[in-house]
């Protein structure tokens, strides 16, 4: 009973060890809606290259994800998520630091790849100590810390604005938090449970030098189910980095003419992030009894409603669009919780940390794509509010998508690999 007991502390323990890194990981790259408008006029440079400087980063982190997500069914979760999180603060520093298009754009390239050490690995070590019939709620709590992680750094940022600092500490100040945070987990977490003593959960995964980092890329990558799942949330992750990187730009320009109280109607949106992420995660277990598919179409159909009513209210009602904002980011966000558990639900538990990468890739190459056209948009129409009208298109295709899902067939990919 003590050791059921020791083992349920600890696995809790190693969950919000996790959970804790990544709510300051955000600071590390959300913080740059925040400085897209000044470093727009201070460089001389449209939004629409303002999009590619996003894109970048999001294609470095698409690609990390590839790559990662294998590293981590290989080695040590931890140490993948601490590495990442100090070259991110070093990538962050010397960004404060350009002065040229080409160097930002260069480093908040490989920024997104340092930040893509995290995710995957992450969830690698959750799915290391929870089981499946807890999947929902551990992945739920993971990704509101990731919802909450965008609160964080949409705070910290709208304080050094306020406080009339430029754009430059945007990358200097909040990512010291990421630093702490990083220490923290390192000293506290562990990537399984034999390494505190206990039983592995599934003691024939990992370090099963049998499978070849190609070999898993071959089972994951044939899966029907696996990859309309993929290119769902892909759908869902360009319509949030939609809202993340565009909204800031929304609040500071169109609307920020009521004064500066209307910034902190932008805080609404990753506050509502969080906790769609937190009540999806139980929603999946509780009320669609294990059917993500369902709670995942149900999330993104809602969010296309919001963001047409984000559209169609007029921007000088800031008070009213800030209520929409909490809309968004909770319908937005909160399905995301619920992709993540169908990585080991679709693929067996030999290819989570593979499938997670390869889901990340999906989402984050979507995001990129999306950014130079939203940036477009706004330079073509001298205004950020048709960019809504285009999320609403993203956020049904993610349903559309989520639901031919469930047609697939389900492959049984547990015995393919012995």
């Amino acid at each position: 009973m003590a050791a059921v007991t020791n083992f349920r502390r600890d696995q809790w323990t190693m969950l919000l060890a996790t959970m804790f890194c990544y709510l300051f990981f955000y600071t590390g790259r959300h913080n740059f809606g925040w400085a897209a408008t000044e470093m727009a006029t201070d460089l001389g440079i449209s939004y629409a290259m303002i999009g590619w400087i996003s894109a970048a980063m999001l294609f470095g982190y698409a690609f990390g994800q590839f790559v990662n997500g294998n590293l981590a069914d290989r080695f040590s979760p931890r140490n993948m998520i601490v590495l990442g999180a100090l070259l991110s603060v070093g990538a962050n520093v010397a960004i404060s630091f350009g002065t040229t298009y080409t160097y930002i754009l260069v480093l908040w390239a490989l920024n997104g790849y340092f930040q893509s050490m995290a995710w995957a690995p992450g969830s690698r070590l959750i799915s290391n100590w929870w089981e499946r019939e807890e999947r929902g709620k551990a992945f739920g709590f993971y990704t509101m810390a990731a919802g909450s992680s965008s609160v964080v750094t949409f705070l910290l940022s709208i304080l050094i604005l306020q406080n009339g600092i430029p754009w430059p500490y945007l990358f200097r100040l909040p990512v010291l938090f990421l630093l702490f945070a990083a220490i923290v987990f390192f000293l506290v977490a562990r990537s399984k449970p034999s390494q505190k003593g206990y039983p592995d959960l599934y003691p024939d995964l990992p370090n099963q030098p049998t499978i070849s980092w190609m070999e898993r890329y071959r089972v994951v990558l044939k899966n029907k189910r696996f990859l309309l799942t993929s290119l769902s949330l892909g759908f869902e992750s360009m319509a949030r980095y939609g809202l993340l990187v565009w909204v800031p730009v929304h609040f500071l320009g169109t609307v920020s003419a009521d004064g500066e109280e209307s910034l902190w109607g932008s805080l609404l949106l990753p506050i509502g992030m969080a906790l769609g992420a937190f009540s999806f995660g139980i929603l999946s277990d509780k009320v669609f009894y294990g059917n993500r598919v369902r709670s995942i179409g149900m999330g993104m159909l809602l969010a296309a409603g919001t963001m047409l009513a984000i559209y169609l209210t007029p921007p000088e009602n800031w008070q009213l669009g800030a209520v929409w904002m909490f809309l968004a980011g909770f319908f937005v966000y909160g399905p995301q919780a619920n992709f993540w558990p169908l990585s080991p639900e679709i693929l067996g538990e030999k290819f989570v940390g593979t499938g997670v990468g390869i889901m990340n890739t999906s989402a984050y190459l979507f995001a990129a794509m999306g950014e130079p056209i939203l940036g477009k948009i706004i330079d073509s129409s001298g205004s950020s509010t048709p960019v809504f009208l285009a999320l609403a298109v993203i956020c049904f295709l993610s349903a559309g998508t989520i639901q031919l899902s469930s047609y697939a067939a389900k492959p049984v990919v547990h015995s393919e690999i012995t």
